[in-house]
This record gives structure tokens, sequence and C-alpha cells, in this order.
């Protein structure tokens, strides 16, 4: 069975965002990679992938603890569904300034275990001081950010293992890359 993670946009949501309008023009709109100043390797196409559910976390940030490391592998990508996405909805000032955040101490964790991509429901794994500045030290890393997916409540109730296959654009001088995410599970 294959679900579709990728916020689908429409005009409304352009809309909305007009005020944001820099960050479309440098690919930061909807789900998208931000990849900074490295390529998005093709073979990160397709990873196994998990899920973890970070939904009950308030008011402060996903630390290690909240997760279980053990359970994620060289390679994947380490989705965390929060439900703000659904909840705030996309493009609001709100959305892209209150959202939650992971932790340094569990991106430094992530990081060790060699990942390569992490995802999110929400606009950033960090907030908007050190987004880019987080986003640029992961991609030094090999590790990609992509922001805005939906639907991992879905991925997450099917038991949150999936296969991700991920298709950025193919823009060049981009911070970020649109791309359509797919969640392959094994029914």
């Amino acid at each position: 069975m294959k679900i579709d993670i990728t916020l689908r946009v429409n005009p409304k949501m352009m809309e909305d965002t007009q005020e944001n309008l820099r960050r479309a023009k440098t690919g930061h709109f909807g789900t998208h990679f931000d990849v900074r100043d490295k390529e998005f390797p093709l073979d990160y196409t397709e990873r196994k992938a998990i899920v973890f559910d970070v939904s009950e976390i308030k008011n402060r940030d996903i630390v290690v603890t909240d997760v279980d490391l053990e359970k994620v592998t060289e390679g994947m990508f380490v989705a965390f569904y929060s439900g703000y996405i659904e909840k705030e909805g996309y493009g609001t000032k709100k959305y892209f300034e209150e959202h939650p955040q992971l932790s340094m101490e569990l991106i430094e964790a992530l990081l060790e275990k060699q990942i390569s991509i992490i995802g999110v429901d929400f606009a950033g794994i960090r907030m908007e001081k050190e987004h880019t500045s987080t986003d640029q030290y992961c991609a030094n890393h090999g590790v990609f950010i992509v922001e805005n997916l939906c639907n991992l409540k879905t991925v997450l109730d099917a038991g949150g293992l999936f296969t991700a296959r991920t298709y950025p654009m193919s823009f060049s001088g981009m911070t970020g890359l649109p791309c359509r995410v797919v969640a392959e599970l094994k029914i």
C-alpha cells in the first residue's frame, strides 16, 4: 500500500503564504528538502524508514528519550509525527514560528546513527534563528531535512515502518528542493 505523505498545495495556501514568498522562490514551499549548498544524492530516493509518534510532546523540545533510537539504522529516513500540520494548518505565521522542534542532542544522536533524511510534519527541525544553520550542519553530515510532511498518522497506525520514496525536483542553485514523498507499506 502506498500513502502520499506530501503536502497537497493549493492556490489558497499560496495566497496565505505570500509574506513567505522568499521561501518559495528558493524552493522552500510545501513539502521540500533543505539541501542548503549540497546536492541531493539519488541513492536517497529510496530509504528504509520509520516514523516516531511525538504528538504528546508539548511546550518543550523533542528529546532523545522521546524515541527509541534502537530502531534506527544507518541510512534510514527518520520521520516525526507531531500532528502539528493538521492542527495548525500550513502557511500561517504561527505555523512557521511556533512549531515543535528537535533538541540538538537528538539531532546529534541521529547524525551519529548516520541516517540520511529527517522528516517532520512541521516547518523545521529547529526554530527560525537556528533553522538555517542546523539544516546546513545536517547537510554537511550527509543528512537532509524534509519539512511539511502530512499523513504520517496513517503510516504510524500501520506500524510506523515503511519504505520512503522521495523525489526532489531537479533544480540547481536552490537551498530547498520541492519534492514528493510516498510511504510504501508492507501489508
